[in-house]
C-alpha cells in the first residue's frame, strides 16, 4: 500500500524486515520441537539460535540468484551456521514456513484491526447519545419522510458498528492458523507431533488437512470481513457526506479553519473529502475481497496462483482498513452537529412530511383509508407546492367536512421522537 494510506504501525506488520522476522520464528521454532524430539542435538541448536540471522538485502540478492524467496532465504540464514545450519528447514516444505508466518502477521493485524473497530464504535455510540433528543429529517430515496432523531441515526451506525467487530473478531480468529505437514500435507518428514508443539509455541491452531497450503476459504472471509466493515465506513460517509450538501448542512466533518483548504480554486468551500476518501477506499476492499475468493480454488494439492495476489490484498486490505478507520473515528469525534439547521430542515415541507399521523388521525376519525389517503395527499401536495402550511390546509378541510381530530396531536414532533431514548438505550444492553 502507497504510504499515504499506511499508518506505522500496521504498516510495519508487512515490512519486509517483519516478513522475515516471522518465517526466522517458524524456523526456529521447528528447530526448538526437533530438539525436543531428539533429532537435533543440543550443539548444534545452539549455534543455529546463535547464529542464524538475515538482513533483507542480502535475502533479496541471493533470490535473484535463486529465484525462490524461501529458498534464499533458508540459504542466507544458514550461511553462518556451520555444519548445525543443515537442520534449517528440516523436513519442510516452503509452504509451511509460508502459511504458518502469514498466521502470525494476520494475528498480528487483528490486534490493531479490532482495537481500531471498537474505538469506532464506541464514539458512534457516545455521540448517539449526545444527540438522543435532537430533532432531525428521516429521508427514504433522498426525500423528506417523517422526523426522527439524529441519535437515532448515530445508534444505527453504532449497532451496525458492533456487528463489524464481532465479524472481524470471528475472520481473524479462523484466520489464526498454521500447518507444518510438508509435502501435500502428508507429514511424511515431519510427524504431526512436531507440528503440534510448533503451533503451539507460536499460538496458532492446525489446519486440519492442510494439503500442503492451509485452506484459502479462511483468507478470503477475511478478506470479505474487511470489505463489509469498509462498507459500514461508507455508508456512514455516505450519509455525512449527504448532510453537508450546501442546502442541506446538518452536519459537516471536521475542517481546520485557518489551515486546511478546501478547494484551490475556490476559498470558500468546504468540502467532506475525509469522507468521500472513505467511500472511495472502499471500493478497493470490495475489489480485494472478490480477489480473495477467486484465490479459493488450488489445483489438486496446491499451485501458487494465490500466491502472488496475496501479497497485494492481504496487507493492503488490513492497511487500509485501520487507515479508513481512524479517519471515520476523527468524523465522529470532531463532526459539527447544526441542531439549529436540523429543526430549520422540518419546515422545509410546510408540515408535509406530518402526512402518515395526519392519515391516521382521519382514519380513527372514522374515514376510510382510501378517503383519509386522498385528503392527506391532497393537502400535503399544495402545501408543498404553493408554501401554504399543510397544519393550515388539514385544519380547513376537517373543519369543512366536519371531521373531528386533534390537529395539535397530528404536528406535534414529538409524538415522532417519544421513543428515541429507548432506542438509543438499546445500546447499553
Amino acid at each position: 500500500m502507497i504510504d499515504r494510506y499506511t499508518r506505522d504501525a500496521i504498516g510495519a506488520v508487512w515490512s519486509e524486515q517483519a516478513k522475515f522476522d516471522s518465517w526466522l520464528q517458524v524456523e526456529l521454532a521447528v528447530c526448538d520441537a526437533l530438539f525436543d524430539a531428539d533429532v537435533i542435538p543440543a550443539a548444534d541448536l545452539v549455534a543455529i539460535k546463535d547464529n542464524a540471522k538475515f538482513t533483507v538485502a542480502a535475502v533479496k540478492e541471493r533470490e535473484e540468484i535463486t529465484n525462490h524467496d524461501v529458498a534464499a532465504f533458508v540459504d542466507v540464514i544458514s550461511a553462518d551456521v556451520g555444519e548445525a545450519g543443515r537442520w534449517i528447514h528440516y523436513g519442510l516444505t516452503s509452504s509451511d514456513v509460508l502459511d504458518t508466518a502469514l498466521g502470525i502477521q494476520i494475528a498480528k493485524a487483528g490486534e490493531i484491526l479490532l482495537a481500531g473497530a471498537s474505538e469506532y464504535a464506541d464514539a458512534l455510540a457516545r455521540r448517539a447519545k449526545e444527540f438522543e433528543d435532537a430533532t432531525a429529517v428521516g429521508r427514504t430515496h433522498g426525500v423528506h419522510a417523517e422526523p426522527t432523531t439524529f441519535g437515532v441515526k448515530l445508534a444505527g451506525f453504532a449497532f451496525e458498528a458492533r456487528r463489524n467487530v464481532e465479524r472481524l473478531e470471528r475472520a481473524f480468529e479462523q484466520c489464526r492458523v498454521g500447518a507444518l505437514s510438508g509435502a501435500v500435507g502428508t507429514y511424511s518428514a515431519n510427524g504431526p507431533d512436531i507440528e503440534e508443539a510448533v503451533l503451539t509455541k507460536l499460538g496458532l491452531e492446525r489446519e486440519p488437512v492442510s494439503t500442503q497450503v492451509v485452506a484459502r476459504d479462511r483468507h478470503a472471509e477475511l478478506l470479505s470481513a474487511i470489505a463489509i466493515a469498509g462498507a459500514g465506513l461508507e455508508r456512514f460517509s455516505t450519509e455525512i457526506r449527504a448532510l453537508q450538501k450546501t442546502e442541506v448542512r446538518e452536519v459537516e466533518e471536521p475542517f481546520a479553519s485557518g489551515k486546511q483548504k478546501g478547494s484551490s480554486a475556490m476559498p470558500h468551500k468546504r468540502n467532506p473529502i475525509t469522507n468521500e476518501r472513505i467511500t472511495g477506499l472502499a471500493r478497493v476492499l470490495r475489489g480485494n475481497a472478490n480477489a480473495a475468493i477467486e484465490n479459493v480454488a488450488l489445483w489438486h494439492e496446491r499451485d501458487i496462483t494465490h500466491s502472488s495476489v496475496e501479497r497485494i490484498i492481504l496487507p493492503d486490505s488490513t492497511i487500509l482498513l485501520d487507515y479508513m478507520q481512524s479517519l471515520a473515528i476523527k468524523v465522529v469525534n470532531g463532526m459539527t452537529v447544526h441542531t439549529d439547521r436540523m429543526l430549520s430542515n422540518l419546515e422545509v415541507t410546510h408540515g408535509a412530511l406530518f402526512s402518515q399521523r395526519a392519515l391516521l388521525a382521519l382514519v380513527n376519525a372514522g374515514l376510510t383509508r382510501d378517503d383519509a389517503y386522498r385528503i392527506v395527499q391532497q393537502g400535503a401536495q399544495e402545501a408543498w407546492d404553493t408554501g401554504v402550511n399543510f397544519r393550515d390546509l388539514l385544519a380547513a378541510e376537517t373543519e369543512r367536512q366536519g371531521i373531528d381530530v386533534d390537529i395539535d396531536a397530528i404536528f406535534d414532533p414529538a409524538a415522532y421522537t417519544k421513543h428515541a431514548r429507548a432506542i438509543v438505550a438499546r445500546l447499553d444492553q
